[in-house]
Formats: C-alpha cells, structure tokens, sequence
C-alpha cells in the first residue's frame, strides 16, 4: 500500500464509520424521540458540564506553559488557549490534524520551532494517557465485584479462565517477541515504549513538575465531573451508580480516538455501557447525543473564533 492510498483511508475511513455509527445510534430511537430528550433536557446541568469542560480545556491551555518554557520560550496564555481550540476543532475533519495544527500555530506566533513545539504535545498525551488508564485501575478496583459479577453471569468461568490465560500467555510471548526480536516492528515497537517512558519520566524533571501534575489531575477531574453533571439534564439517568459514571466516561473516551471527535461512535459507546445496568437505550442514546453535542458545539463555537481571532490579536501585540 502506497503512501499516498494510506492516508486517503487513514482520513475515510473514521469518516465513513463515523457515518454509519450515526445511523446505528439514530435507528435505535426516532428522530421525534430524540428530539423530545432535546427539549425537555435541564439545561441548566448541561451548561454546568460545559463550564466543567471549558475549565478543562482552559486548564490545559496553561498546563503546555509549563512545557514550553523549559525550552526557552515564554507562551503567551491567550496564544495557548485559541491554539487548544484550534486543535479541538481541526480533529473533527482529519484525526490527529489538530495536534500538528496547534504546533504550527505556536510556531507561527510564538517562534517555537515546530518539531520541539509538537515534542510537548506528544509528552502531553503521555501524560493524560497515564491518568486515563489509573481511572480505569481504579473502576476496576472499586467495582471489581460488579465486573466479576457481570463477566461470570454472562460467560462460562472455565472458558472465561481459559481465554484470560490463553491472553496472558500470548501477552507474554509478544514481549518476549519484541524484547529480543531484531525485526523492524519490534525495533519499532520498542523506541516508541521507550519514548514513553522518557516521555512520562520527563514530566518529573520539570522545574514546575508539581504544577503540571495538579493541573493534568485538574484537567481529568473536570472530564468527570462534566459526564457526572451532564446525567442530571434528564431523568432516565439522574440516579446512575458509581460504576455506570466510570465505565460510560471510559468506554466515551475511548470512542472519541475510533472517530473524528467521536462523531456517531460517542452516543453507541454511551449505549453499550449504560446497557449494563439495565439503561433504556433511548434515554441512553439521548443522553450520549445530549452529551456529545453540547460539548461539540462549544469547540465549534470557541474553535471558529480562535481561528479567526488569532491574526488579529497577534498583529496588535
């Protein structure tokens, strides 16, 4: 497969399955139904979770200042927070174009070279990769007995045994394969572990380590708590336990990588989790378009103006 083929599938195909979760989610409840969940949403708890969000995105903002300095450079905050929304808003067209966006930017109005600019980035999603897989330790720490209940309800446990040793031992052998493989994939695999591991450890050698730390939990906590506050605007998921919070923010979060801003693979991922715990999967999947479209509309929103203002604000400083 040529380069070139590559990258058309690589920007269709999200795009393509994207559309095809839309229409997955929309035959699951009608299009009056869905409306319906629309208008009769609390809005309040809905601007309440937007608030949440735009802290997050702000406090992220601030966060790449703490990475940016340490090459020398002073990052202006303004620059910093259209920069963020740039990328929120590019990601939703072609995935993972906000990111070399958002380093084009700071290099065009800041003087950071672009390869060191996008090198943050890259540490910054190190960093938030991190914290996303201790929210899943702890899911699974605090409702370890609800997931081995679930799993030993719906599967056999002699199989269900069988398949997690026969994990383990392909698990095993991978990293045998890789740590000692002299082909190119395993080469590959190899610096790109290990430049996580420098990538995460260098975090700690910063001069405001402390500061970045509390900020990426901050950044984290407000994810949360904006999925939390957003289950209030209707009634149907008002009252969710503790571990349908934490596996529908996990199972969102991933959906947001399978599609360009999560587009038609937020409201289906929403859907599978809360199907654990009994949800509908009308309100579930009115809550996932609820969800998704507020926080969609704020990036569309504050995104566009970034783009726009950016120039006029860089040629008055």
């Amino acid at each position: 497969m040529n380069k070139s083929t590559a990258k058309f599938l690589k920007i269709t195909l999200p795009l393509l399955l994207g559309v095809a979760l839309v229409w997955y989610s929309l035959s699951k409840i009608s299009t009056e139904e869905l409306l319906r969940y629309f208008k009769n949403a609390d809005y309040l708890y809905i601007i309440i979770g937007l608030i949440c969000g735009l802290l997050s995105h702000l406090s992220r903002a601030y966060r790449w200042k703490f990475m940016i300095e340490p090459l020398g450079y002073t990052l202006r905050y303004a620059n910093s927070i259209m920069a963020v929304f740039a990328t929120y808003l590019v990601n939703y067209t072609i995935p993972r174009a906000g990111e070399i966006t958002r380093a084009t930017i700071i290099t065009n109005y800041e003087g950071v070279p672009f390869e060191k600019t996008l090198g943050t980035i890259v540490a910054e999603r190190i960093a938030d990769m991190f914290v996303l897989l201790a929210i899943i330790a702890l899911t699974l720490f605090l409702e370890f007995n609800f997931i081995y209940d679930f799993f030993m309800q719906r599967f056999d446990a002699y199989k269900l045994l069988i398949a997690i040793l026969i994990f383990v031992c392909v698990a095993v052998g991978l990293f045998l394969f890789i740590k000692k493989s002299g082909s190119k994939l395993a080469i590959k695999i190899r610096a790109f572990v290990s430049g996580l591991i420098e990538g995460a450890l260098a975090i700690f050698k910063m001069k405001k380590k402390w500061a970045f730390i509390a900020h990426t939990l901050f950044i984290w906590l407000m994810y949360v708590l904006m999925f939390y506050v957003t289950t209030f605007a209707i009634p149907e998921t008002s009252n969710l336990p503790l571990a349908a919070i934490l596996i529908g923010f996990i199972s969102g979060s991933f959906s947001i990588a399978a599609t360009n801003g999560g587009i038609g693979s937020y409201p289906v991922a929403i859907f599978a989790a809360f199907s654990i715990f009994g949800i509908a999967e009308e309100p579930a999947i009115a809550f996932g378009w609820i969800m998704w479209s507020s926080q969609t509309l704020m990036v569309i929103v504050l995104g566009g103006l970034s783009l726009i203002y950016l120039p006029i604000y860089n040629k008055i400083k």
